[in-house]
C-alpha cells in the first residue's frame, strides 16, 4: 500500500524565517543570562568562605568568548582570575601544607624560609622535594591536609536555573518582548 500526499510548507517557512532571526538575535543574551546565573552562584559560594583579603571574590569573572562563539552559538567562561587570586585552586580543591607559613607585615601569607637560606635563590616550581625541604621550614607535626572549600564546582547545581534563564531569553525573543 502506498500513500501519497503533498504538504504546502510555505506558510510555515515564512513563519520560521522570523523566528529564526529572533532566535539568532537571542543567542548571546540567552548565553549571558545563563552565565550570569552560574556567576552569581559562584560569587555566593565564595561569600560562604571566610574571606582573608577579598581577592578570591573579586577574581570571579564571566567573559564572552569571541573566538569560539558564532551567530548560532555563544560561549561564556565563568571562572576565577589566577592573577588576582593565585590561591583559588588551593581553596577549590584543597591542598597539603608541608611547610610553616606566616602573615608578613604586608598582610600576605609567606612560606617560612630557613635562616641559613635567607638571601639565596628560592627553589623553582619543579625543584625536587629534597631541595624545597632544605630551603623551607617544615611544619612541626608533619604535613597537614587542608580541606577543599569548593566554590566553582557547587555552582554546577545552578545549571537548571541557568538553562531556565537562557530559555526565557529565547522565548522573549520569539514572542518579540
Amino acid at each position: 500500500m502506498t500513500v501519497r500526499f503533498s504538504l504546502d510548507t510555505s506558510a510555515l517557512s515564512r513563519a520560521m524565517e522570523g523566528i529564526d532571526g529572533s532566535i539568532k538575535d537571542a543567542v548571546r543574551p540567552a548565553a549571558q543570562a545563563a552565565a550570569q546565573v552560574i556567576y552569581d552562584a559562584a560569587k555566593s559560594n565564595v561569600g560562604k568562605i571566610r574571606a582573608k583579603t577579598g581577592n578570591l571574590a573579586s577574581s570571579i569573572y564571566q567573559a564572552y568568548k569571541d573566538k569560539t562563539s558564532t551567530d548560532a552559538r555563544a560561549m561564556y567562561d565563568v571562572s576565577w582570575n589566577p592573577k588576582k587570586a593565585p590561591h583559588a585552586g588551593l581553596v577549590e580543591y584543597g591542598h597539603i601544607q608541608r611547610y610553616q607559613s606566616y602573615v608578613g607585615k604586608d598582610g600576605q601569607w609567606h612560606t617560612m624560609v630557613r635562616p641559613e637560606m635567607r638571601g639565596k635563590k628560592k627553589p623553582g616550581r619543579r625543584a625536587s622535594m629534597a631541595v624545597k625541604d632544605a630551603y623551607y621550614v617544615l611544619r612541626k607535626g608533619g604535613p597537614v591536609q587542608v580541606a577543599a572549600q569548593p566554590f566553582m564546582r557547587p555552582a554546577k547545581s545552578a545549571f537548571p536555573a541557568a538553562r531556565e534563564a537562557a530559555a526565557k531569553k529565547i522565548l522573549e525573543a520569539i514572542r518579540g518582548n
